[in-house]
């Protein structure tokens, strides 16, 4: 009796150990193939661009290709919903921005949850956007801006990288505490809205360092303000909104996540290769030039920041009575 109990012991462990083993195995070897690395803006974008930075370390690191693939639509959310519905092995991973975080507030409903349908793995770091007009407007100052859209309620026109965006509520959130009215123009990112903003199709746009400096310094356009509460430390010479407009303070993020469920082992290989990435000297100042400022975070710390800001955001729509979308 002992010995047939301890051979149905044996076999039932082995028939354990074999469906157990190929998993294990999967994320001791883990990355054996191309890692797929979305995010849901367009290219040449500031997802697009910081993405790109920190994939080719990562891709080093991993010892696998990391294709960056750009998946723009409703605001990131299409991606979002995408990722979210991913197979859990560590292949496909998302570059999520600030705007998942706004998402959450503006939109009524989303076609996933923005927390526990997401394993955080580390931010990247912080960013706030620039307001800028195109250099031969006659509006040179928030203060001008308020007074012009006070004039004229609703001619102005605003651009952002899509409904639901941050650059999208970091306009309205301005009307809402001026009082003004301006009208939202939405694109997919990229690259089109700044074209738009210099061929005078619009009169302003809220958009990021990358790719509102170099015009900026070019002459093409002038910056109005800087969306963070105090001056930026790379944009010394540009003045905070908030200098005009007591309280605006609007910063984004970005950071990396993968499906939920997700092994921990792989979330935590990411995790360290992440730290390791942003703490390469070349990586900060590749960052640092577009005006990050980098800081890598633990899954639970990513988690517990998104948290607080989808309450931050929500607090913020309901307070200054933002439409929900």
């Amino acid at each position: 009796m002992r010995v047939s109990s301890y051979i149905a012991s044996a076999t039932l462990f082995a028939v354990f150990s074999s469906i157990a083993a190929p998993g294990a195995a999967a994320q001791e070897n883990y990355p054996s193939r191309p890692v797929l690395l979305t995010h849901g803006f367009a290219a040449g974008g500031q997802a697009d661009v910081i993405t790109r930075i920190v994939g080719e370390p990562l891709s080093v690191r991993l010892g696998q290709p990391v294709v960056i693939e750009p998946r723009p639509g409703a605001g990131g959310n299409a991606a979002s919903a995408r990722l979210a519905k991913s197979a859990p092995d560590g292949y496909t991973l998302i570059s999520l921005t600030g705007g998942h975080a706004v998402s959450a507030a503006i939109y009524k409903t989303l076609p996933f949850d923005p927390v526990d349908d997401f394993q955080m793995v580390s931010t990247y770091g912080y960013l706030p956007f620039v307001i800028v007009v195109k250099a031969d407007n006659k509006i040179g100052s928030i203060a001008d801006l308020i007074m012009a859209a006070k004039a004229a309620p609703g001619k102005l026109t605003f651009s952002s990288v899509g409904v639901g965006s941050t650059q999208h509520l970091a306009g309205e959130l301005l009307c809402a505490m001026t009082g003004i009215e301006m009208t939202h123009v939405p694109y997919r990112g990229g690259s089109a809205p700044m074209t738009d903003l210099l061929g005078g199709q619009i009169d302003l746009s809220v958009d990021s360092i990358a790719v509102t400096e170099a015009h900026v310094k070019a002459g093409t356009l002038r910056a109005l303000g800087v969306t963070s509460s105090k001056p930026w430390w790379s944009l010394p010479d540009i003045a905070a909104v908030a200098g005009t407009v007591p309280g605006y303070d609007v910063q984004t993020w970005l950071g990396l996540a993968v499906p939920k469920g997700t092994p921990a082992p792989i979330v935590q290989r990411l995790n360290a290769e992440m730290r390791a990435v942003l703490g390469d000297a070349a990586v900060k100042e590749r960052l640092g030039k577009i005006g990050m400022d980098v800081r890598a975070s633990s899954p639970d710390e990513m988690r517990a920041m998104v948290t607080s800001q989808i309450a931050k955001w929500k607090k913020v729509v309901a307070d200054a009575r933002i439409p929900q979308q």
